[in-house]
């Protein structure tokens, strides 16, 4: 699942198509590279985040994130690895393991990068059934939970040691020729998309001034990356147009505000409070909690398809259940105790409060359907 998200499908298709060139057994080197590099990223990141949660910081998977400059930094890669993509830069065979590089024999590192890539762009990516592995994995002992991770890794870079182990697929896929150039162009407008994307998850984190220096940076680092080549003049310029880029890059500081703030939604939906849902739960009054964020791709997919569409809005209203909505795209203690609390480390969650003293909640799944949470109104109701 996570190896067809719109921000990892395009880098993992080209790597593929590369199995068209060399041997059997350069195929098979290059998949366990690349499998190495996912595994060693998921540990890499498990083990972050276990260090970070024994300080006693609640956060979740996903949580680099919540980091705007991180945002900004990998909004800047992928431009980047588009403009590559469609010729208009060249790094040349060693950079990167994109472009051209992708559809020929780079070597070890390019392979493994690849792998370390997919991995953070899919960190976010829980749903559907990641969420309960993730969850269980930080309840268990450092071990137990690395051994969790290593096997989600494992699962993810699967497909492509299967197709590069099998002869049969590998005859299937196309044979080189002009059309890979079109596929190439292409596959670049996804990642262009992707640091759209997190160009506004960074100014719905730190307000639109700094999303405006980033997209300036972003202008300045395409034009570094052109002017890169032989002679002094042109690396000197490009490493100074680098430095004012990475310079933009940084946060601005002007917050966005609290998006969690009392007031700020409307549609019978309110922010986030554990004062106003620790209460509801004491009256025995139902009430459901959304907790979400703008990074989260699988969030704001319900929340398109189903969550926010008017037949649900009006459903909550006349049920008389509040939609609290939990935003986590900034870092939040509350909502990381909350989401532990519910066995999670990940999101999207979604749990409904029925009415009635002493009634459990109820965990929706993360992919959701109009009908499961009309049935969840339903029953909570």
């Amino acid at each position: 699942i996570l190896n067809i998200m719109p921000c990892v499908f395009p880098i993992l298709s080209l790597k593929a198509l590369s199995f068209t060139h060399g041997s059997a057994d350069q195929h098979r080197r290059a998949s366990l590279v690349y499998a190495a590099g996912v595994i060693a990223s998921f540990l890499a990141l498990a083990s972050l985040l276990i260090a970070i949660q024994q300080t006693g910081r609640l956060i979740g998977w996903g949580f680099q994130l919540q980091n705007t400059g991180f945002v900004i930094g990998l909004a800047y890669l992928f431009a980047i690895m588009g403009l590559s993509l469609n010729g208009l830069i060249h790094f040349g065979t060693s950079m990167m393991n994109v472009g051209q590089s992708l559809t020929e024999q780079d070597g070890d590192a390019g392979n493994f990068f690849t792998g370390v890539l997919a991995v953070v762009v899919a960190s976010p990516c829980t749903a559907p059934f990641m969420g309960t592995a993730l969850g269980y994995a930080l309840t268990q002992p450092i071990a137990v939970a690395l051994l969790v991770f290593a096997a989600l890794g494992a699962g993810m870079a699967l497909p492509m040691v299967i197709l590069s182990h099998s002869s049969a697929a590998v005859r299937a896929l196309p044979k080189p020729g002009p059309w890979m150039d079109t596929a190439k162009n292409l596959l670049a407008f996804p990642l262009y998309l992707t640091a759209v994307w997190l160009l506004w998850v960074a100014g719905s984190q730190q307000g639109v001034n700094t999303m405006a220096f980033a997209l300036t940076g972003l202008v300045l680092l395409a034009l570094a990356a052109y002017l890169y080549g032989e002679g002094w003049l042109r690396k000197l310029s490009s490493a100074l147009l680098v430095a004012v880029a990475l310079f933009l890059a940084v946060p601005g500081g002007d917050d966005a505000g609290n998006k969690n703030a009392p007031g700020a939604l409307s549609n019978g939906q309110i922010a986030w409070s554990s004062d106003v849902l620790s209460q509801h739960i004491e009256r025995g009054d139902p009430i459901f909690v959304d907790v979400t964020a703008d990074w989260c791709i699988t969030c704001l997919a319900n929340e398109a398809a189903v969550l926010f569409r008017p037949e649900i809005e009006q459903a909550f209203v006349d049920a008389d259940i509040p939609y609290m909505i939990a935003d986590w795209t900034d870092y939040d203690e509350d909502i990381g105790v909350f989401v532990k609390s519910h066995g999670r480390s990940g999101i999207p969650l979604y749990v409904m409060y029925p009415r009635g003293l002493g009634s459990k909640p109820v965990i929706l799944p993360q992919l959701l359907t109009q009908d499961i949470v009309l049935s969840a109104i339903e029953k909570a109701r």
